[in-house]
């Protein structure tokens, strides 16, 4: 009984916070509340008894994704700043997109055979989980390890250059402002 009220607890949490996370028109707030999504699933974690995972979970996304994400936010943006509302037409794209996720989701999940856990006879043990991390074979993590390290630095440097295209910009705002004044 208390587990269902955690989960239930825990799930209504990560609903609620994802929504806030895209919705929020403060940048920092988004963070902060993505940062309760993580923390909330790492609990879903606990509950199955994937201490590793919830641990990763905590370590990697909750406290090296998030503070990055909040580094790059401070060094990048003005805090104060609101984000622009979405036109109409972006908004029922955006609603379109959502809804079809969530229907490929749906259908996915619909469609699956789930088998039962006790067929299922995994290595829970730090060594093969360590093993599976750095392995490139067909149930090793590396290649996508890689991948989201490459995105992740994408997605860095694309937010370096905007701040920057923002400040040059604003520097030329002065200048203008400057010399309409003399």
């Amino acid at each position: 009984m208390n587990s269902e009220i955690l989960f239930y607890l825990l799930s209504g949490m990560i609903v609620i916070f994802s929504i806030l996370t895209v919705t929020s028109r403060r940048i920092l707030r988004s963070a902060v509340y993505l940062l309760f999504v993580l923390v909330s699933t790492s609990g879903l974690y606990f509950m199955l008894k994937y201490n590793f995972l919830a641990a990763v979970q905590l370590t990697v996304y909750a406290g090296g994704i998030v503070v990055l994400i909040i580094f790059s936010i401070l060094l990048t943006s003005h805090i104060s700043e609101r984000a622009q509302m979405a036109g109409k037409f972006q908004g029922i794209m955006s609603a379109f997109a959502a809804i079809a996720g969530a229907l490929l989701t749906l259908i996915t999940i619909m469609n699956f055979t789930f088998t039962s856990s006790s067929a299922l006879v995994v290595d829970s043990d730090v060594k093969s989980i360590g093993r599976a991390l750095i392995s490139y074979n067909e149930n090793g993590y590396a290649l996508p390890f890689e991948v989201v390290s490459v995105l992740l630095l994408a997605a860095m440097i694309g937010a370096i250059i905007v701040a920057r295209k923002e400040s040059i910009s604003e520097k030329l705002q002065r200048k203008n402002a400057a010399q309409d004044k003399h």
